[in-house]
C-alpha cells in the first residue's frame, strides 16, 4: 500500500506513545528514504504557496486530491471535523462488517493498527486498535466513532480521498492535506451494496507512518470484499423474506397486492387492472414511505386519477434505512373515466422531479417526449443535477410496474458489459448507463459493440437506454466519440443554480422524506439564504444540508442558525436564471485565465469596467476563497 520512499520515522514519537506495551521507534539516521519524505513535504510547501511541484514528485492521485481540497477550502494547518451525534446505531452496513472487523481486530490484537469502518459521508461508525498510544493519537487527530473524515472537511486522507474518488486510496505521510496527519500512513476501500452497486461506506487500515507496510492495501481490500459478502448474504435473506410475505398475501385474497422495497417491484394481476398506471407513482411513494416506519399501518391516498385507495401497509423488514413489504391495496371511490388524465405529465415523487421552474419543465418535458418515442439519449449536466432520478422518474411515470436497471461505467469491465449485453438481449423496461465519461477508449469501444445491434432495432419491446455524463469542455475521444453515436439525442439537465426558484419547491419535499412527515418547516429567513446559495453539488448537495439539519432538529422551525457552514457562501441576492448563466460563464472565464479579469472580459466580449462590475454584483470568489 505504502510507497517505500515514505518508510520515514516520525521527528518526534508521540509523546504519550509508554503504556502501549511497545518501545518508541529509534531514530534513524538520514537516507534517501527520509529524502524522498522531505521531499514530498516541500512539495505540498509549495502547492498550498499555489506553486506547481515538480513532476514526479506527487503521485497524480494525491495532486488531484490536493487540489480538490483547496477547492474545498480545507484547512491545511488544523482540523475542523463535524460530529454526527446520532449515527445509524444499527445500518445494514455495521451489521455485516461488525463480525468481519471483530474477527481482524482479534488478529491485530498485538499490532499497532487500527481498523476504521465509515459510512458514505465519511463518518466513523466503527473504530478498532490493541495499540493504546495508537488510540489516543487518534483521538487527538479526531479519528474517532461520530467524527466525518470526508475530503471536504480534512483533505486528502484514506477515507476522504477513497470517498471522492469511488476507488482505493493509499495516504501517507506529508501526503497528507492536513500538517497534523503527517505522522499516519492509511489505506481506504470503498464498500459497496453488492446487488445495487450504492456506495455505502470505506473499510479503512490506519498506522504510524514508519509502521506502514505493503500490504496494507491488499489486506484492506480482503475485509471490505469480505463486508461485501456478508452484505449479500444478508440481502438474500432479505428478498426471500419480502417473497415469502407476498405470496402469502396473494393466497390470502383475490385483492391487488403489491410488494416493494427499495430495487423491487412486484404486482399481481388484480393490482394492474385495478390501479390505474398515472396512480401508481404517487401511491407507491406514499405507501414506501409509510413501511420505512417498520410499523403496520392503513392509509387513504387520493390519487391522480380522482380515485382514493386504503392501503394496507405490512413491512417484512425495515432496517438502516432500507425497508421492504406488502401492499393491498383497495379502491373505495372511483373516478370518472372521462376525469382521468389522457396524457401523464412529470409528478414530484421523486426529489429531482420536483420543480416547475421554466427550465427544468423544459427539460423534463423533453425527457417524457424521447422516452414516448422510445428514443435513445444522453443526459449531460453536473454531479447531482438530477439526470439518473429524472430518466427513473419518467420511465416510473408511465410503467412504474416495468423493469428499470441503472449500471454506472465506473465499474466497467468484462463482466459489467456482459450485463449490459444481458440487459439488451431480455428487451423492455429502462436502462439507465451512468458516467460514461469514466469509461477507458477500450471500454467505450467494447460498449458501443455491445449497443449497435440493438439501437436501430424497430422491436416496440426494444430497451428505453439513458447514457448519463459530465458536462466538461475537453474534447470526446474518437472512442467516446463512436460510443455517442449510439445515442441519437442529448439533453442538458440544468444544474440547480440555474432553476434556483425550484428551491422553495424541493426543501419541503426533502424535509417531509426526511422528518418522515413531522412538522418541520423552514422560516423565510432561512429559505432565503437556501435560495441565495450557489450550490455546486446541486439538489444532492441540498439533500446533504438538510440531512445535517434534521440529524438536530425534528420538529419545529428552521431558523438560519440552524444551517451547516457550508450554507454560508451566498450569492448577494437570488440570481435569475439568465443571470445565473452568465454568472457562471463569468467565472469559468476567470478559472480559464488564471483570475486575469482582463483576458477574461476580452473571451466574453465585453469592457474591463462591465466585468468588474459584474464580479461585485454577482458577489464572484475564486476557489481559494478570495473574492476577485
Amino acid at each position: 500500500m505504502v510507497d517505500q520512499n515514505e518508510r520515514a520515522v516520525p521527528h518526534e514519537a508521540p509523546d504519550d506513545e509508554e503504556g502501549s506495551g511497545r518501545r518508541p521507534p529509534l531514530p534513524v539516521e538520514p537516507s534517501a528514504v527520509g529524502a524522498a519524505a522531505e521531499r514530498v513535504a516541500l512539495a505540498r510547501e509549495a502547492f498550498l504557496h499555489d506553486e506547481n511541484p515538480d513532476p514526479g514528485l506527487v503521485r497524480a492521485p494525491i495532486l488531484a486530491s490536493w487540489t480538490r481540497s483547496r477547492q474545498f477550502s480545507v484547512p491545511s494547518d488544523h482540523l475542523e471535523l463535524p460530529y454526527e451525534s446520532d449515527a445509524e446505531p444499527d445500518s445494514p452496513l455495521l451489521r455485516a462488517a461488525r463480525p468481519v472487523i471483530e474477527d481482524i481486530a482479534d488478529q491485530f490484537a498485538t499490532e499497532p493498527v487500527s481498523v476504521i469502518l465509515c459510512d458514505d459521508e465519511g463518518v466513523v461508525i466503527d473504530r478498532r486498535t490493541g495499540d493504546s498510544a495508537l488510540r489516543r493519537h487518534l483521538d487527538r487527530i479526531w479519528l474517532a466513532p461520530g467524527f466525518s473524515y470526508a475530503e471536504q472537511y480534512v483533505g486528502t486522507n484514506g477515507i476522504g480521498t477513497a470517498l471522492e474518488g469511488r476507488a482505493p486510496a493509499q495516504v501517507f505521510g506529508h501526503e497528507h492535506y492536513v500538517e497534523h496527519l503527517e505522522d499516519m500512513a492509511c489505506a481506504g476501500v470503498p464498500i459497496h451494496h453488492p446487488v445495487n452497486g450504492k456506495l455505502l461506506g470505506v473499510l479503512d487500515l490506519t498506522c504510524w507512518r514508519s509502521e506502514a507496510s505493503a500490504m496494507m492495501a491488499a489486506t484492506a481490500a480482503t475485509i471490505a470484499r469480505r463486508i461485501e459478502e456478508t452484505l449479500l448474504e444478508q440481502s438474500g435473506r432479505r428478498e426471500l423474506t419480502l417473497m415469502h410475505d407476498y405470496l402469502s398475501a396473494c393466497r390470502r385474497g383475490r385483492g391487488a397486492v403489491l410488494a416493494v422495497s427499495d430495487d423491487l417491484l412486484m404486482m399481481n394481476d388484480r393490482a394492474r387492472e385495478l390501479i390505474d398506471p398515472s396512480d401508481q407513482v404517487p401511491l407507491l411513494a406514499e405507501a414506501t414511505d409509510a413501511i420505512r416506519s417498520g410499523r403496520r399501518r392503513q392509509l387513504l391516498v387520493d390519487l391522480p386519477s380522482g380515485a382514493t385507495a386504503r392501503v394496507q401497509c405490512r413491512p417484512s423488514w425495515a432496517e438502516g434505512g432500507l425497508s421492504g413489504g406488502v401492499l393491498q391495496v383497495q379502491l373505495v371511490s372511483r373516478a370518472p373515466l372521462h376525469g382521468r388524465p389522457t396524457t401523464p405529465s412529470i409528478t414530484t415523487a421523486l426529489p429531482a422531479a420536483v420543480g416547475s421552474g421554466a427550465l427544468w419543465t423544459k427539460c423534463a418535458q423533453a425527457v417524457d417526449r424521447h422516452f414516448r418515442m422510445n428514443e435513445w439519449l444522453v443526459l449531460e449536466g453536473e454531479s447531482g443535477s438530477g439526470r439518473t432520478t429524472l430518466a427513473r422518474a419518467t420511465h416510473q411515470l408511465h410503467s412504474p410496474a416495468g423493469h428499470v436497471r441503472v449500471l454506472d461505467a465506473a465499474h466497467c469491465g468484462p463482466r459489467w458489459i456482459a450485463e449490459v449485453s444481458d440487459e439488451l438481449h431480455t428487451g423492455g423496461g429502462t436502462l439507465v448507463l451512468q458516467h460514461l465519461d469514466a469509461l477507458s477508449p477500450q471500454h467505450a469501444l467494447a460498449l458501443a459493440d455491445a449497443l449497435e445491434p440493438y439501437r436501430e432495432s424497430t422491436d416496440p419491446e426494444r430497451q428505453w437506454v439513458v447514457a448519463t455524463r459530465s458536462r466538461t469542455s475537453e474534447p470526446d475521444s474518437p472512442e467516446l466519440t463512436e460510443l455517442l453515436g449510439c445515442f441519437p439525442r442529448s439533453i442538458e439537465v440544468p444544474p440547480l443554480r440555474h432553476h434556483i426558484e425550484d428551491v422553495a419547491e424541493l426543501v419541503p419535499y426533502l424535509l417531509a422524506r426526511l422528518t418522515r412527515g413531522t412538522d418541520l418547516h423552514c422560516s423565510p429567513e432561512a429559505m432565503r439564504v437556501l435560495m441565495r446559495n450557489r450550490w455546486p453539488g446541486n439538489v444532492d448537495q441540498l439533500y446533504q444540508v438538510l440531512r445535517k439539519v434534521v440529524a438536530r432538529r425534528r420538529t419545529g422551525t428552521i431558523r438560519p442558525e440552524d444551517l451547516p457552514p457550508e450554507t454560508r457562501a451566498i450569492t448577494r441576492r437570488v440570481l435569475t436564471p439568465l443571470e445565473a448563466i452568465e454568472c457562471d460563464a463569468i467565472v469559468d472565464a476567470l478559472l480559464d485565465t488564471d483570475g486575469n479579469k482582463a483576458e477574461a472580459a476580452r473571451r466574453l466580449g465585453m469592457s474591463r469596467a462591465t466585468i468588474y462590475r459584474k464580479i461585485r454584483g454577482y458577489g464572484i470568489t475564486m476557489p481559494d476563497g478570495s473574492e476577485v
